[in-house]
């Protein structure tokens, strides 16, 4: 692989401003290309590209071309930095008048030094926003992809097209559609913004020349302007990858733009160490319609505040997981104590569930072709939900430490849509970790509060997720379900309540009472003795009641404590 450094630009406007600034604080930066300009601390843009590729185990060789104006100045700067003289490229302009254009410069570097690898070109006078940036993600994707590729990213809202380069993604293959070179803001909706940062097979290079013959006009010889051609006309499969954070100092800018730039790197470097984030998801009850979620039936749950999961995540030289005192002891007050915690809670604790999401994510990201930072992090977690009891307390772990990563990384919506991220936790924990489960706990826990759920085969083998005896009784859930669905709309609470019992029923018919546990059993009929609805929200080990006489509930707390079990009044959470 080749690297190439775009910086021939004669950055007419900057200079202009600088030159002409009344103060004169500029004064000693008349001249200087706005690549070697310097930031806090003396670091210049140029800098970061070159710590960043300067990898031999990435690139065979970096080149970088400018012109005959600046051509000293960059020669000045590799003797300082290591960079060899020898690989400066001079396309000979000295004006912006005749100048060769990005396209034909590039092409001038892969004719001059005729090679015959893939190219990285970037405009080497531009900034990650995020220099934490991984060039490795990119050429991984590059590789994985097998065609050429254009780093895009999420314009700021208010941003304006016609400065940039847009371009259209297909989300499931991340092919680029079409691409628009610096567009009226109508004339797309799309508004993911493509910079100078491509990745080109070495087969794809030859229609550079192509392109050239066809557009002697220096203002048609931009390499947006080729990829516009490239991907709309000559119809080259492009792939897009996401860096989640932008860039900076693109293009033309002028001196308003650089100060701000140099206020963003005081701050950054001058800031305390970095916040934590933590991120909260709750425990889910199943009202009706459980467990038909994993027969294609569908489900009513809600979220409750009563019982919560949080993950907290900050920045760190190594990734860390924390492991909870509780939940994955690793110290105990003897042989005995080691041996009744075991036999009561098992071994599997809620560490291995921020392992596996972590893991989970880094793969999503790869595929999806999302750049991420190279940054580290710690993760601890504490819960209360209560374990084995069918809570959805695991989802809720697994979908609290995506939230946090998905913030520490910035990624937004867009990036892990709502009904894929359902999906996605589902995975962790029937993928990674082989546990058993369906899709209704994630669902509610990604969306919150009451959610009336549809996984009926037809929208599942749709969309990929859900808006005999046994497949008859599933029908029935589905049946109760919408009817449930209906009672709640209507406020109609004894209706509700009839249909409750009706699906703990359906439940016990194919399941029968050895597998429901008498634990479980008990509990419903005290429920039931006292007046109320009462069915499993889950898989077993709670049970969720409706009372709809209030006299009968004291009565009923008293005969739930004295029989050894605990009783909480329900707080429903909603978005």
């Amino acid at each position: 692989m080749i690297c190439v450094l775009l910086v021939a630009g004669h950055g007419t406007l900057l200079e202009s401003e600088i030159k002409n600034e009344a103060t004169g604080l500029y004064s000693h930066l008349v001249g200087i290309p706005k690549a070697l300009l310097p930031g806090v601390g003396g670091k210049k843009i140029l800098d970061f590209w070159w710590k960043v590729v300067n990898m031999r185990q990435l690139f065979n060789d970096v080149y970088l071309i400018t012109n005959a104006d600046k051509y000293k100045y960059y020669e000045r700067w590799a003797t300082a930095n290591d960079f060899p003289v020898e690989n400066i490229i001079n396309d000979g302009s000295t004006t912006n008048k005749t100048q060769l254009g990005a396209a034909a410069d590039l092409e001038l570097v892969i004719r001059s030094k005729r090679f015959n690898d893939d190219v990285m070109v970037v405009a080497g006078d531009m900034l990650c926003e995020d220099l934490n940036f991984d060039i490795a993600e990119v050429l991984k994707f590059f590789k994985f992809k097998k065609g050429e590729l254009a780093i895009y990213y999420e314009m700021e809202a208010g941003g304006k097209t016609e400065s940039r380069g847009i371009v259209e993604v297909c989300p499931i293959t991340h092919r680029i559609t079409k691409f628009y070179e610096k567009p009226s803001a109508d004339a797309t909706e799309s508004r993911l913004a493509s910079v100078v940062f491509y990745c080109f097979q070495n087969k794809t290079l030859p229609t550079l020349g192509e392109y050239l013959k066809h557009y002697p006009l220096v203002e048609d010889r931009g390499l947006g302007k080729y990829m516009e051609w490239l991907i709309n006309k000559a119809k080259i499969t492009v792939f897009g990858m996401k860096l989640p954070t932008g860039f900076q100092l693109i293009g033309q800018v002028d001196l308003s733009e650089y100060k701000k730039w140099l206020v963003h790197c005081s701050s950054k470097q001058h800031s305390p160490t970095a916040k934590s984030i933590t991120c909260r998801s709750y425990a889910r009850v199943g009202i009706m319609g459980n467990p038909s979620d994993g027969f294609h039936g569908k489900t009513i749950a809600m979220t409750i505040s009563n019982f919560w999961a949080d993950v907290t995540i900050y920045e760190s030289k190594k990734v860390v997981l924390i492991p909870h005192p509780l939940n994955d002891p690793t110290e105990f007050g003897s042989l005995q104590d080691l041996h009744g915690i075991s036999r009561k809670e098992g071994y599997l604790g809620g560490l291995r569930l921020l392992q596996a999401t972590c893991k989970k994510f880094y793969q999503y990201c790869s595929e999806q072709g999302i750049a991420l930072a190279k940054r580290n992090f710690t993760l601890k977690y504490d819960t209360n939900i209560p374990r084995q009891v069918g809570l959805a307390g695991s989802s809720a772990i697994v979908s609290a430490t995506l939230k946090c990563l998905m913030k520490f990384y910035d990624l937004i919506d867009d990036d892990l849509p709502k009904p894929l991220r359902a999906n996605f936790i589902l995975n962790v924990e029937t993928e990674e970790l082989i546990i058993t489960a369906g899709l209704q706990d994630r669902v509610v826990q990604v969306y919150e509060g009451l959610v009336y759920m549809d996984f009926s085969k037809e929208q599942m083998e749709k969309q990929g997720y859900g808006d005999s005896d046994v497949v008859a009784t599933m029908k029935t859930f589905a049946e109760l379900t919408d009817l449930a669905k209906i009672a709640m709309e209507s406020r109609n609470w004894h209706g509700l309540s009839e249909l409750m019992n009706k699906n703990f029923e359906l439940r016990r018919s194919i399941y029968t009472d050895a597998c429901l546990g008498q634990g479980n059993l008990r509990m419903v009929q005290l429920g039931r003795k006292f007046g109320s609805a009462v069915k499993l929200p889950g898989s077993g080990g709670a049970v969720i009641g409706l009372c709809l006489d209030p006299d009968n509930l004291v009565e009923l707390k008293k005969a739930f404590q004295e029989a050894g079990f605990v009783i909480c009044d329900v707080v429903p959470y909603g978005p």
